[in-house]
């Protein structure tokens, strides 16, 4: 697949852009705070209706304005789609594909695959759990409709059994409440349970080659999933524990405390690696992702790097830039240097200040 167009209006600092990347590699250079990330944070939420890094749309929206739309053309499997978005500071965001308006922003998962990789995706390994589920949770949606569903009960059922457990209204109906409450929480958990093993699995199936091939043979990685509970467990942990979450006033048990376990060599890298295997190994793991979608898509995914080759070394920017050859990629970057050293072939190169973008050959 591959995005043929981008339209912006009064996106972050973009007043008006209307732009063509290349199907192949597009570079956007520039100095700091001119709009490069802005762009490719454009792309990713007109793909995922949401943002890599913000949580709240009303900073998505140029300052002097009170709405922003992104427009993007794709096509994939030779069949082309409009997206365009409307987004509000007081309002959920608008969303249509095809001219046809989406009820849920969840409808429009699947319909373009992007993975980012930015220097914060360098700490994945050594942040907190919530990052690495966050990772296995945003292309688990896009690749699978019913799981985004199911996240998105299992969340709203959590935070509210976590407003019921901080009420103090100890009777007949809080019990009650939060039998039902538990009861759906192991009907949406236990299958996002299920899911993300398998995708750890997946995953687990084509990252040892990759970071072998990184390491030269030295290191061998693995992704252990760190379930919570199991599925088979939930309800009866979840039964278990009702005394202890009624006494810290939280929920306790489920997939929302899953994590995710690195290992090289059988040492656990999130406490035990070293930074560069650290980084290492969050390369790999996007290197991983793009193989993956592909296998499940038949397609090619579209790569984002926002500045990420000046946080690599010249090895492992060479196997980055190896891996991408047939990739739509857009590429972020203060300077040239690395690609010129690399000898690295660029289709399109374009030039961002003040949220103006410019064509160069």
């Amino acid at each position: 697949m591959i995005i043929e167009s981008i339209d912006l209006k009064d996106f972050r600092n973009y007043r008006e852009l209307r732009l063509i990347p290349s199907p192949g590699i597009s570079i956007f250079y520039g100095d700091n705070a001119q709009g490069k990330t802005n762009l490719l944070e454009a792309v990713y939420v007109g793909c995922t209706a949401r943002s890599h890094k913000s949580s709240r749309d009303r900073e998505l929206i140029n300052f002097d304005s009170d709405e922003a739309h992104i427009k993007l053309g794709v096509r994939k499997k030779d069949v082309p789609y409009r997206i365009d978005m409307h987004i509000k500071k007081n309002r959920s965001k608008g969303i249509a594909l095809n001219g046809m308006p989406l009820r849920r922003a969840s409808e429009l998962f699947g319909i373009a695959n992007v993975i980012f990789f930015s220097p914060e995706d360098l700490s994945i390994i050594k942040n907190g759990p919530g990052e690495r589920r966050r990772f296995a949770d945003m292309e688990l949606c896009q690749l699978d409709r019913l799981y985004t569903h199911d996240l998105i009960s299992y969340n709203r059922i959590v935070n509210q059994k976590n407003t019921l457990l901080k009420s103090f209204e100890l009777g007949d109906s809080f019990y009650e409440m939060l039998d039902i409450y538990n009861e759906q929480l192991v009907t949406y958990g236990t299958r996002i349970i299920t899911k993300r093993q398998r995708f750890i699995e997946d995953i687990n199936n084509i990252i040892a080659d990759i970071h072998s091939d990184i390491t030269s043979g030295r290191e061998r990685l693995s992704i252990r999933y760190e379930e919570n509970v199991s599925a088979e467990a939930f309800s009866d942990m979840l039964s278990k524990s009702r005394d202890r979450e009624i006494k810290q006033r939280m929920s306790l048990i489920g997939p929302h405390r899953d994590d995710l376990c690195f290992t090289v060599n059988d040492l656990d890298i999130r406490h035990y690696g070293s930074q560069g295997q650290q980084r290492t190994a969050a390369l790999s793991l996007k290197l991983s992702e793009i193989k993956l979608v592909e296998g499940i898509i038949h397609e090619k995914p579209v790569l984002l790097l926002d500045d990420v080759l000046s946080e690599l070394d010249r090895g492992r920017q060479t196997m980055l830039l190896n891996s991408i050859k047939d990739v739509q990629t857009m590429i972020t970057c203060t300077g040239l240097d690395d690609f010129i050293d690399n000898r690295f072939h660029i289709d399109k190169i374009f030039n961002v200040t003040d949220g103006r973008i410019t064509g160069e050959n």
